[in-house]
């Protein structure tokens, strides 16, 4: 990647990405992040038999017999068969839509600041040398819920804050069993995972829209990295989505309707001792996904992410029923890991290490 240097802040937060696209801009500087010669898309793989899909009716139900209970937690890893109703999850998508089609003057009602996180823009400036995402997006907190920030809440289109209320509920229903299950499949009790993670474990709305661009082989919607949440909960309406798998890139597919499920560096530090009990059939069960978002020519792309991190000051650590003399303890306890996470991710690096004992 060819170094540069960053603009100031207010330069790069005066247009938003889907404005340029509008002025027939092409993407410079600091957007321009790959050579476009040995384009990496290449080795691009659309391969959906890597990316299983969890029944969580299945897994909640007292009828599910064990041997189907044992298949789903078996197969546990990414994919999440939710059983929400197609129809709800086409209305998120449809008030995501709706406000990234308002006119600039009418989204900048929500702009945030340069170092603030929650509201309308992109991402806060990173370190020099590092990419800028091909993307905008509208970040919000919805858990707890004395954290929101309804002024920052798009009013038009009109249904936005009760459509986004009630999928916060659903996805906190969806974040509860998958954690369940999680402990389930490594012979923990069921709640483990909720109480680390605490009461007051925290939600964070992501809408992220994805503009086409001229030049996809110099721009990512989204640079590569793992999440530093416990993990995260993505609905997409077209492909861009990629994760990373022994040195290449697969395509997960387009489905309006299911929810990918990322495992992020949280919940690594808990299970970290069973990893290599699943690497020989499920290629790193529980481990943080490398992931990234690759940009298109000709279509557009909206996806919405939730994201479940501990309660604030929550200390988070390894299981202690995973830690023996065969399996032992290599991550220390941590507090507020999305903050040190987020410190690593704006100079382009990883911050698990600094969880390593």
């Amino acid at each position: 990647m060819a170094a540069y240097s960053v603009p100031p802040s207010e330069m790069l937060l005066s247009k938003r990405v889907q404005e340029m696209v509008l002025h027939g801009e092409e993407p410079l500087g600091p957007y321009v992040c790959r050579s476009g010669e040995d384009n990496d898309e290449k080795e691009d793989i659309m391969d959906t038999s890597r990316i299983p899909i969890i029944d969580l009716n299945l897994l909640s139900s007292s009828t599910t017999s064990d041997n189907e209970r044992e298949e789903e937690l078996e197969k546990l890893e990414s994919g999440i068969g939710h059983g929400i109703q197609t129809s709800f999850l086409d209305k998120i998508h449809q008030v995501s839509r709706e406000f990234f089609k308002q006119p600039m003057e009418e989204k900048n009602k929500y702009a945030k600041s340069v170092d603030d996180f929650q509201g309308y823009g992109a991402d806060p400036v990173p370190e020099q040398g590092q990419s800028l995402d091909w993307s905008d997006r509208l970040f919000l907190e919805v858990f707890p819920e004395d954290r929101r920030e309804y002024n920052l809440w798009p009013q038009i289109p009109i249904s936005f804050r009760e459509v986004l209320e009630d999928y916060s509920e659903k996805m906190k229903m969806v974040a509860e069993i998958t954690s369940k299950a999680m402990a389930k499949s490594l012979k923990l009790e069921e709640n483990c995972f909720l109480e680390q993670f605490g009461k007051q474990a925290q939600f964070h709305a992501r809408f992220n829209y994805y503009s086409p661009c001229q030049r996809p082989d110099l721009v990512l919607g989204l640079k590569p990295h793992a999440d530093g949440t416990g993990y995260s909960i993505i609905l997409q309406d077209e492909v861009g989505l990629q994760v990373l798998n022994y040195g290449k890139w697969y395509t997960v597919p387009k489905d309006p309707t299911a929810l990918f499920v990322l495992m992020g560096d949280q919940m690594e530090v808990h299970k970290h001792s069973v990893i290599k009990r699943y690497k020989k059939n499920c290629n790193g069960i529980f481990k943080g996904l490398v992931h990234r978002v690759v940009s298109n020519s000709e279509r557009d792309r909206i996806s919405v992410a939730m994201f479940y991190t501990p309660e604030i000051g929550r200390e988070i650590g390894p299981e202690d029923d995973l830690v023996n003399m065969d399996r032992p303890r290599i991550y220390k306890k941590v507090t507020d890991y999305a903050e040190t996470h987020w410190k690593f991710y704006q100079r382009g690096l990883r911050a698990l290490h600094t969880a390593h004992i």
